[in-house]
Order: C-alpha cells, then sequence, then structure tokens
C-alpha cells in the first residue's frame, strides 16, 4: 500500500488516483479550490433556483432534498430554506435498523427546524433481511438494498411531485476520490455510483423476492431521468464537512455526545443515525485497509485541523476497531449469531493487504504509522 503524501488515504480506495508527487486526487482537487471563482458559482446557483422558483405555483414545492437528517442534510436545506427562499419537499429512507437517539432528534428537528415536509420511506422489512444476508454474504455489501433506495427513492418522488431541482449533498467521488472523478454540478449519474450500481436480477429475484417487491429500486427511465435536473451543493459552494456540522448545530442538530463512543471512527457527527448500519461502510476495511479514521482523519488534514502525524495514531488504535454495538445490532436484525457474523467477515479481508496474528488479529502488512520516507 502507498499512502498519499499529504493526506492519510491510501492507493487501494476504489478510483483514487495518485500524481507524481505521491499526491492524491481529493487533495489535489481540494487545492483547485483556490482557483474556483465562487461568487461566479454562487451566482450560477442563484439563477438555477430562480429557475424553479415557483414551478408550482404559489405555495408549492418548487425543490427536493434527498436527506437523511445528518449534518449535511441540515446544511443543503438550510441554504435552500432559509438563504436562497426555495420551498423544499425533503424525501428521506429509514433503513429499519434500531435508531439512536440523535438520529431520531434530527430527522424531526430538520421538518421543524426549517418548516418542511418529510416524507419518509420504510423499505420492506422482509425483502431488506433476505438481501442483506445475501449480499452480506456474498459482496460484503449488506446494505445495498438500503443504499440503493437512498439513490432511487428521491428520483421518483421528485418525478411524483414534479420537483425536477433535486439537491444532493457533495460528489463523493470529486470531494474524497473515486471513479466518477469529475467535476461537475448534475448528479444525474450517480446512480451509477459503486455504492449503490445495480445489480443483475438473479441476485435480486431470491427467496421468493418478486420483481413487485422491488419496484422502487429501479431506476427511473432515461426519459424520466432527462426530465430531472438533479445537482450537487458542493459544486456551488466549498464543501468543508465540518462547516456543516458547526452550521447544522446551530440550528438544533444533535450529535453523539454523551450517547456514544464508537471505536472505529475519529468523531461523533458523521453517519449517526443507527448502529447496525455502520458495519457496511466499515466492510471497506478488511476489503481496502482503510475505515472511517481515515476518511475523517484526510478531511481534517484537508482543512488544515489536524497534522498528517497527529492522525497516525488515531488511525493505528481506531480505524480496524468496528464497535461492537453495531455488531450487535446488525446480528440481530438479520438473525446471524456473531460467531456466523464474525466467519462472514474473515472472509473478505484481504490476503495482500493483511495477515492474521498470533492472537486471531488481522494486521495490515503496510500500515500507514510503519511507511517508510
Amino acid at each position: 500500500m502507498k499512502y498519499c503524501k499529504k493526506c492519510t488515504m491510501p492507493d487501494t480506495r476504489p478510483g483514487i488516483t495518485f500524481d507524481e508527487e505521491g499526491v492524491c486526487s481529493a487533495c489535489r482537487h481540494y487545492e483547485h479550490r483556490s482557483q474556483v471563482d465562487w461568487a461566479a458559482r454562487e451566482r450560477e446557483f442563484a439563477a438555477l433556483c430562480d429557475k424553479y422558483r415557483g414551478c408550482n405555483g404559489p405555495g408549492g414545492y418548487d425543490c427536493a432534498v434527498a436527506v437523511s437528517g445528518g449534518k449535511d442534510s441540515h446544511y443543503q436545506v438550510y441554504m435552500l430554506k432559509e438563504v436562497y427562499h426555495m420551498n423544499p419537499i425533503l424525501f428521506t429512507v429509514e433503513d429499519n435498523f434500531p435508531m439512536t437517539d440523535a438520529g431520531i432528534h434530527n430527522l424531526k428537528n430538520i421538518s421543524e427546524e426549517f418548516s418542511c415536509t418529510l416524507i419518509s420511506c420504510k423499505p420492506n422489512i422482509k425483502v431488506q433481511k433476505i438481501l442483506m444476508r445475501h449480499f452480506f454474504e456474498k459482496y460484503g455489501k449488506p446494505t445495498w438494498y438500503v443504499d440503493r433506495l437512498i439513490y432511487t427513492y428521491p428520483l421518483h418522488m421528485a418525478l411524483k411531485f414534479n420537483t425536477m431541482m433535486l439537491c444532493y449533498g457533495e460528489n463523493v467521488s470529486f470531494e474524497y476520490g473515486g471513479n466518477e472523478d469529475e467535476e461537475t454540478y448534475s448528479a444525474r449519474d450517480q446512480i451509477e455510483n459503486g455504492v449503490a450500481v445495480g445489480m443483475p436480477m438473479e441476485d435480486l429475484l431470491i427467496d421468493g423476492i418478486t420483481e413487485k417487491d422491488l419496484s422502487l429500486v429501479m431506476a427511473p427511465t432515461k426519459e424520466e431521468l432527462a426530465r430531472l435536473d438533479p445537482f450537487y451543493m458542493s459544486y456551488f459552494f466549498p464543501w468543508n464537512s465540518y462547516y456543516n456540522y458547526q452550521l447544522s448545530k446551530r440550528h438544533g442538530f444533535h450529535d453523539l455526545t454523551h450517547e456514544w463512543d464508537r471505536t472505529h471512527h475519529a468523531e461523533n457527527f458523521d453517519q449517526i443515525d443507527s448502529r447496525a448500519y455502520l458495519v457496511h461502510s466499515w466492510l471497506k476495511y478488511p476489503k481496502f485497509g482503510h475505515a472511517a479514521a481515515t476518511d475523517y482523519t484526510a478531511r481534517y488534514i484537508r482543512y488544515g485541523m489536524m497534522t498528517r502525524e497527529e492522525a497516525l495514531p488515531i488511525i493505528k488504535a481506531r480505524d480496524g476497531k468496528l464497535d461492537p454495538l453495531c455488531v450487535r445490532d446488525f446480528c440481530e436484525f438479520t438473525g446471524y449469531t456473531e460467531t456466523e457474523f464474525w466467519k462472514v467477515i474473515d472472509k473478505f479481508y484481504n490476503r495482500d493487504l493483511f495477515y492474521q496474528d498470533e492472537n486471531l488479529e488481522w494486521q495490515l502488512k503496510e500500515p500507514i504509522w510503519a511507511e517508510k520516507e
């Protein structure tokens, strides 16, 4: 493994690239911000709002936001409703897992604080459990069904409500490194990104699941998608997760302080809605050798909040330590014993990156804290 010379991201992150100086594409994109005419981008955004404002008549919804209730959702709704005086409708997908107290509060708060209608999709629990087990064991992607809905459900609902201006947060591939590494305002193609790309029907029509059960996870037709104008807010405004967190706290957002100190995270404010879901996001650790602690220390370094040297002990202590509460909630929902759970997890450790020591712990062969100049 090679690591970015500026941040902590390894070259194993899917789609990330490194230049001849050993610096990752995410860091280079962040540096590029200083050359962007943000005032011109803001004028573009104001024009986009003007294009759709009042499109459904006086009092009608004129835009939509795909929300989770998290810090970034609060920021997006704040910008549209409070700063640009749009009338957004909010669409969310709840994953059916036990929610944290903060997660419960934040979904309620985003509707009440900004006086917005919030329409929530509770997925088919039977289908979710069947597909969770199948995709967990076969691909190490247990939440594919929920993740796919997170992308497709707002598209379907925006069409139903004629809110063609559909807001998403950041372009993940461009901001943090990924396969769709293009600076663009349009989020139309994100349905095909690595998180929620479509799966073969033979992987979906199992154990009694029918096409009728899957109607919402099927993307709208190309003709329908062409009617929509989905966009990334990160194109128009310099995206900063920590700034979004601080702003959202001023509008009632709750983090996990005094509720839960997660063993594998370096912060307490990102992806805090439920515990079981985090098994999925952590699974990139056995596959690619990095997880949430790497992700956030890399961001903190780019934001100037942390040095690379300060990040190393945090990554060493936290990145591979999947929180036990995540495991317990996941197993309770899916019906696995914890023994069965860890047997599946062990299958996904990349033997090119890891070895198992005498204590049965998986260790990186080339950890960032042991790298040589």
